[in-house]
């Protein structure tokens, strides 16, 4: 089989796609890589705490390949940084990188031009599925997770805190993706088929965060209408039992 790593941001599309890569015969992935703030020890966009993360990699009996990321890190510094963690995983005899994207064609493209490069290719399990479904089918089959972050300009903050469920999928606007692709929510999965046994938390905190556009290079992947409006989030902290 094919050796593989699993961008992992401990959410449902991550664990999701693992899951099925898990049934089939083709990839035999091998590790989990995060992105980790160094300004907060938590999952970039997710804000996990770090022990969080281990715990996960652990239930998943996977090991656990951390990034670690300054909080004002630009596009440039980003890409810089990337291909030196991913040329690492390359002389580890790693072929592909596993992600959990389901229809962004921007981002898409941005993460197969620079693997490419370095001599990696990538894969998308989930490509072009539809949403609902998808999230249907995650919790069909029997996965936990709890949303942890909303951006604010797109829900309201009432759903931060929710436990990922039909109610969830029921009460979601219209105009938000089921599955969050367009950044409306992140979540953190605590069960489900691709874990030993269940992890264990508790809620702290809901935090409101405001943050300044980045100013990026020409070599962005993110379009301009996302940059105007991903800039003010809701997080719900979670410790570890």
């Amino acid at each position: 089989m094919k050796k593989a790593y699993l961008n992992w941001s401990s959410g449902k599309d991550a664990a999701l796609a693992l899951y099925k890569l898990q049934q089939e015969n083709e990839f035999s992935v091998e590790k989990l890589v995060t992105t980790v703030n160094t300004d907060f020890n938590r999952i970039s966009m997710h804000g996990i705490r770090a022990d969080l993360l281990t715990k996960q990699a652990e239930n998943i009996v996977l090991p656990l390949h951390q990034i670690k990321l300054d909080g004002e890190i630009s596009m440039a510094q980003y890409t810089e940084v990337m291909e030196m963690e991913t040329n690492k995983l390359l002389k580890e005899g790693f072929t592909h990188s596993v992600f959990g994207d389901i229809f962004l064609e921007d981002l898409k493209r941005y993460r197969e031009k620079h693997l490419e490069e370095i001599g990696l290719q990538a894969v998308f399990p989930l490509w072009k599925e539809n949403t609902k479904n998808l999230l249907e089918e995650f919790i069909n089959l029997g996965f936990k997770a709890i949303v942890v972050c909303v951006n604010a300009n797109k829900l309201d903050s009432s759903f931060c805190g929710r436990i990922l469920d039909q109610n969830f999928l029921n009460d979601l606007p219209k105009d938000v993706d089921p599955c969050g692709e367009n950044g409306e929510f992140h979540t953190f999965v605590s069960d489900g088929p691709i874990f030993k046994e269940p992890i264990n938390f508790k809620i702290g905190e809901m935090v409101e965060r405001s943050y300044k556009p980045a100013k990026e290079s020409e070599d962005n992947c993110f379009s301009d209408d996302q940059k105007s409006w991903d800039t003010n989030f809701v997080y719900c902290d979670l410790l570890l039992e």
